[in-house]
Parts: structure tokens; sequence; C-alpha cells
């Protein structure tokens, strides 16, 4: 379940869209805050009894027992696969309620609260997602300290006039819920942004178009335009966008992503009549298939449209091209570009150039050019060969193609002159380095630049002066540059002797006497790349001694292809097990103890960190799983299962369900075991991970844990995935999961008197 978009930039050709958590190591993210809690309707003041001395609302058993393969699989709290049930409803309110009750009695919760805000407003904005047109115009998202979600602006130049163009509060004041920008894609001449919003975390985004100078909307809106896919015709005043089926009530949940396509809409038409040009059924020469999602793209200065189809959360995609012109025509002849056998990745043309990223023949993954009009990949041109450094992403400038390259975890920018070879430019740090969506009829390279110590920084190259300079659009925040806290890159020997990274985070001058509270975060799907990132609200943790630690593990990207094959279906357990590995290196060389350590992972990461403790329980003092993937036997009922299966497998084949129990949390809780303090995270409008995983697996630790340690239950219903959570939401989660490990570690000043 990877992340949507990060809100650092927008994937090229959409890749990655179905998937959760995040690029730029924004998988990290997953821990700054993706859901947060509804107030509970029990006050503390009515709890008179110390911690624990109550306990959670109990689930009834209702055993389903399944016989796959030869293997009995029981499923004790199937019923709460149908969350609409009023039982299960009470229940998880019910559970919620308890967390929350027990959250809010715990000393230094408010003092915590209170740090994290001071340190989250101490920035005069944060921005995100900068588009620069050749007009000099730059389109981004911005949050000032006292905004709650992020706005889409556009300004003239770096320091010209900036302008408001949407507000999602204002919506927000309207229905009473959170919302938040999905996408935003302004048109080649910048005159309009078409854009899409969501509500409480949904992610099924509204498709609106403003006019930018006044900001009036344009139109009808579109909704089931959860993709979005906005890709401006040289009209500038039609796009192509990706629009889900229409479903039928009383549909089967699994069609929420099926049967996709492609539209042409035009200004001021009527949506509901707008001609679909690619997708199921609609042309005879491109094979695609109900479960596989279709774009279209286009590019300024190019007369051809690329067809993109993702099939589900695969990374390697089908290209077509064709003709703009052509485009819609019932006998449109679109050319196959490569398949799945290709190993291509994603690509971006530019004139006649058709760039792609590929792993053929190369694990570490190359740049290849093909011709636009005439693709023959059997004859294509290596631009960037493979190397040591993982080829990571690249964008088409109007001087030069600029790519990025990963040598670890650390990021290295190239650029290729037209016709030219590839050369290195010198960065400013050492750090994660991404590139912004780019234009390419714009010079230079727009960078997103960031590290364990520093947080996101915003950067151009300017290819006259041959210097990255700093533009001044995020501005540098007094906590954002912290001169007291270090990383330490390791080495760790897993269980086979491979060799996994990782990066530990601390105040400097900590000593290393096996005491201090220790957070080790891993997620290892989709060959996500955890690379460094600060997040200054962090700061809240390394000032009570806290260490912050991010296993490398195999499953992730940053070793390239081989790398993430090697914690994929079958081999997943090699993701576990590494993360396993990284918190006994942080045991035996005395950074913290089991009994203050704890584990976290977020969405697929749910995988890892389950079966984490599920393995050695003895291992953690905590487990924190957030909107985890937690039962993968019936994973593939749900709305987001049959996207993934080319991630995690399929339970209609031998292997596949062989994979998937193993691989199931869920399915490996023993009755009578001392299990870790957990608490489980979920939104109620996830799309992505249904939340009946957390509850189910909330329901099983707690009827199966010996510890007498809390397993937790905590439920925001104006949350989803962690897509468009608030700022309140996301200091509000932190301060709830930090308040819940110094509790459980016995840290001095959050332990409630009644039981000392």
């Amino acid at each position: 379940m990877k992340r949507p978009s990060s809100p650092i930039r927008l994937p090229r050709l959409h890749r990655g869209l179905l998937r959760s958590a995040s690029i730029v190591s924004l998988c990290l993210l997953s821990f700054f805050g993706w859901v947060s809690v509804s107030k509970s309707q029990v006050q503390p003041e009515t709890l008179q009894q110390p911690l624990l001395e109550q306990s959670p609302p109990i689930a009834p058993v209702k055993n389903v027992s399944d016989t796959l393969y030869g293997t009995v699989v029981n499923d004790p709290y199937r019923y709460m696969e149908d969350l609409s049930a009023p039982t299960v409803q009470t229940w998880m309110k019910a559970q919620n309620d308890f967390t929350r009750s027990i959250l809010d009695r715990i000393p230094g919760h408010k003092e915590l609260l209170d740090r994290i805000k001071t340190i989250d407003n101490a920035v005069s904005a944060r921005v995100f997602d900068v588009r620069k047109l050749p007009n000099g115009l730059y389109f981004y998202i911005k949050r000032l300290p006292t905004d709650n979600t992020f706005k889409l602006y556009v300004r003239e130049g770096l320091t010209g006039k900036e302008t408001l163009l949407f507000d999602p509060q204002v919506q927000a004041k309207v229905t009473g819920e959170p919302h938040a920008i999905n996408y935003f894609q302004p048109s080649w001449d910048g005159e309009y942004v078409a854009y899409g919003v969501s509500a409480g975390g949904s992610e099924d985004a509204v498709l609106h178009v403003i006019e930018t100078s006044t900001g009036k909307e344009v139109g009808t809106p579109i909704d089931r335009a959860q993709f979005g896919g906005v890709s401006w015709l040289q009209d500038n005043r039609s796009f192509f966008y990706t629009r889900l089926q229409k479903l039928e009530p009383g549909a089967d949940q699994t069609e929420k992503y099926q049967k996709g396509r492609v539209y042409l809409h035009t200004m001021g038409d009527d949506p509901d009549k707008d001609k679909v040009v690619f997708g199921l059924d609609v042309s005879p020469s491109v094979s695609i298939v109900a479960s596989d999602i279709p774009f279209v793209s286009t590019f300024p200065g190019c007369d051809y449209a690329l067809g993109l189809i993702a099939h589900g959360t695969q990374n390697e995609v089908t290209l077509y091209v064709t003709p703009i012109a052509t485009v819609g025509d019932k006998n449109a002849s679109w050319k196959r570009v490569c398949d799945v056998e290709d190993e291509v990745t994603s690509g971006s043309a530019s004139g006649n150039d058709l760039f792609l990223l590929t792993h053929k023949n190369a694990s570490r993954f190359k740049v290849i050019r093909v011709s636009i009009s005439q693709p023959d990949i059997t004859k294509a041109e290596t631009v960037v060969p493979a190397g040591e450094a993982v080829v990571a992403n690249f964008a088409c400038a109007k001087d030069a193609l600029y790519v990025q390259v990963r040598d670890g975890v650390i990021g290295r920018l190239l650029r290729v002159p037209l016709g030219g070879k590839p050369e290195q430019v010198e960065l400013p740090f050492d750090g994660s380095v991404t590139l912004a969506t780019m234009d390419p009829r714009c010079d230079g390279a727009l960078l997103f630049m960031a590290g364990w110590t520093r947080a996101i920084q915003i950067y151009e190259f300017d290819p006259k002066t041959n210097k990255v300079v700093n533009t001044g659009i995020q501005p540098l925040g007094e906590f954002d540059m912290p001169q007291n806290i270090e990383s330490v890159e390791a080495k760790v020997k897993s269980y086979d002797g491979t060799m996994i990274p990782l990066s530990i985070v601390h105040k400097r001058g900590t000593k290393l006497d096996g005491s201090n509270p220790t957070l080790l975060y891993g997620y290892g799907s989709y060959g996500i790349t955890q690379e460094p990132l600060l997040s200054p609200r962090f700061l809240a943790w390394f000032e009570r001694g806290g260490i912050y630690a991010i296993a490398h593990v195999r499953g992730g990207g940053e070793y390239g292809e081989d790398w993430y094959k090697a914690g994929y279906k079958s081999t997943k357990p090699n993701t576990w097990k590494d993360f396993i590995a990284c918190a006994e290196y942080l045991i035996q060389n005395k950074y913290t103890s089991p009994e203050r350590l704890a584990g976290m992972g977020g969405s697929a990461g749910g995988i890892l960190i389950g079966r984490a403790i599920t393995e050695r329980p003895d291992l953690f003092g905590v487990a924190i799983p957030e909107v985890g993937c937690l039962d993968m036997v019936r994973e593939e009922t749900t709305p987001n299962g049959v996207p993934n299966i080319p991630e995690f497998g399929s339970v209609r084949t031998e292997e596949g369900f062989k994979s998937l129990y193993e691989m199931s949390s869920y399915h490996h809780v023993v009755d009578g075991t001392k299990y870790p303090a957990v608490m489980l995270i979920h939104g109620i409008n996830d799309p992505r991970v249904s939340p009946w995983q957390s509850a189910k697996m909330a329901a099983r630790l707690q009827a199966a844990t010996a510890s007498g340690k809390p397993v937790l239950l905590r439920i925001d219903y104006e949350a989803g995935h962690g897509f468009g959570t608030t700022k309140k939401q996301f200091q509000e989660e932190m301060a709830d999961i930090w308040t819940f490990l110094f509790w459980q570690f016995g840290i001095p000043g959050f332990q409630p008197a009644a039981e000392k």
C-alpha cells in the first residue's frame, strides 16, 4: 500500500498512485503523523482507577475456519470486516474511547504536545511541490503557522507577488470535515490550474479548474478523479484525466479501482459527456485488462501523447504512443513502446526523444532513449549506464537531462547535456536529493534536499553559473538545522549474512549505556527507499533523550531491483528478519535495551512490525503498527487488494497463499505469549488499507497477550491512510505516540501517580 504521491512532487507518468508510503524517504513521514484521533466521549476525570485497572472492551469470538491448500486458517474476528455493522462500530468506538482515556491521563502528554506545536510553528511557512513555468510563474502548496492544511499559491518569480488560489479550509468550514489538495497541474501557459481535493483523508478527489488571474472556478467539478492524471493540451483549455468507474449500489468493494478510463475534458463542458480516449475496450490496438489503471500524458512542444498502463502496484509499466491529434479517434493507432518484460518503470519526453528508466539487465537501473515517433526499444540508446549507484529518477529540461542517483541513502545529481555525457553536479551537502516536477521548456533543475539533521530546503541549479543555490521559497525555520543532533550510518549483519544499512539519529553526547528510549522504523516494500529527511517535530523526541533509527531492510530500493525483490512475495521474511537484526544491533551496541526499544511500521510496513513482534516478542518493549497491513490472507478482498496482487501475491494460487500466510501477522499471534505494549493506529476513511485490519489485530492481541501490557486501538474518524491529515492531527498523533512510548519505557515525568 504505497503512500500517495509525495507532498514534494508528483511521480512522472503517475507511477505508484495506488501505493502508500512515500518516495524520498517519505514513508518516514508515516511517523510524522498520518492519522489522529477524534476527541473521546469519556472524560479523563471520570476515571478514578489507576491506568489499566480497567480493560478495553472484549471482542466476541465468532470463528470462521477455511482450509486453503491443506492449511486450516482460523479467523476469530472475520465479522469485523463489515465496518457498517452496528456491533463493530460500537466496539471500535469504545476501543478508541478507552485509548483516549488512557493517553489523556498520562503526565507529560500536554507538555509534549505543546512543545511539538512550538517547534512546528517556529517556521514562517512549509512549502512543497513547486512547479516552475517558462513565463516565470511558480505554483506550489504552502502552509503558514496559522494554517491547519496546505493551500495552493502562485508567485511571479522567486521574489514577486504571491497569490492564494485555493484554500481547502473554506470547504472544511462548510462540511465540517478536513479537506486536502491531492494534486494540481497548471496549464502550459499558467492561465488555469486543475487540482483535486478530497475530504476526511478519503483520497476520493474531486477535480476542479480555476482561473489563475481571478481564482474563479471554471466549469463543473469532476468526481471519481482520485488519480487525477491531468495532462493539458496545447490549447490550454482542454486536458486528459483519469476517472474511476461509477459503482452501482451494492457493487463488490473490490471493483472500486477496476475499469478506470482516460477522458478528454474541455473547460465548460459537462464532465459526464466527456469522451473516453484510452482504457479498457477503447482501442483495439491497446492491450489492457480491468484491473489496470490507464493514464495519458502530454509534454509541451511534443506532438505525441503517451498512454501509460499501470498494472496495479507493479513498478513495471506498459507504454504506448500516438500523435496527440489522433487521441480519441476510434481507429487511433497506438504504438507499443514497451511492455512489462522490458522492465521500464517510468518515462518522459522532450521533443522527439522519449527517455525511459529501466532495470532490464541493470539491477541498479539505467536511462535509455528512443524516438517517440518511431519507438523501437530494441534499438534504444543508453544515456545513463548502470553503475554502482542506483539511478532513481530523471527529468527533462531545456538544456539537459537531469538524473537523480543514489549511493546507498545519499543522493547525487547528474547533468546530461543534450548529446553529451553525464557530469556530476556539485551539491551543497550530502543528503537526499529529489527532482521537482519540471517543465522541459525551462533550463536547469529545481531540487528538494534534506538530511537526517536537516529539514527540506528548495534549491535550483543554474547551468549558466554551474551552481546550486537556495531559492528561498522554503524559509529556514529556527529548528530546521539543529546543531546538537547527529547521525551515524552503520551496517548490520542479518541472519543470512547480508549487510543491512542502519541510520541512527540522536542528540550529540548521548551515552550508549543501554538506557535510551529508542524508536526503530522500517518499511521494506515496493522498492521504496528510506532517504535522509528531518522533521523538526522530532526535536521534541531527541530533547528527551530519544534515539531514532531507520532500518533499510530488503524490500526497499536502497540497492536497486535485486534488493527490492529480496523482500518480495516468497522472500518477504527477509524484511522483518532484517528489522530484527537491526533491533539486536541497537541492543548489543548499548544504544538501548529491549525494555526501551519500540518498533514501528506503517501501511505495508505493518507486515514488518507485525511479524517482528510475533516472531520476536521479547525484543521490543513497544510496537506501533500504523494503518498497517496485518491480515494479508484477507487483503485481496479489500478495495485496494487486487491492485496489490503484483506486490504480495494472491490466495488464488498455492504459492501465493503460502507467502501471504507467512507474512500475515494476525495469523501468527499465539495465545499466552508475552507481547510488548502495542498501539495500533488507523483512520476510518482509509482507502488503501481497510481499518478492520487494525481492529482484528487489536482484538486478537488483547485476547492472546500474557504480558499485562496494554494493547490499544486508536481510530481517527476524520482521517484515512494519512493523505490529507491536518497539522493539528499530525501534532496530536505524534504526541500520543511518544507519550505512550515514554510511559511504557518508564521515563520520569510520564508515569501516572497511581502506578508509583
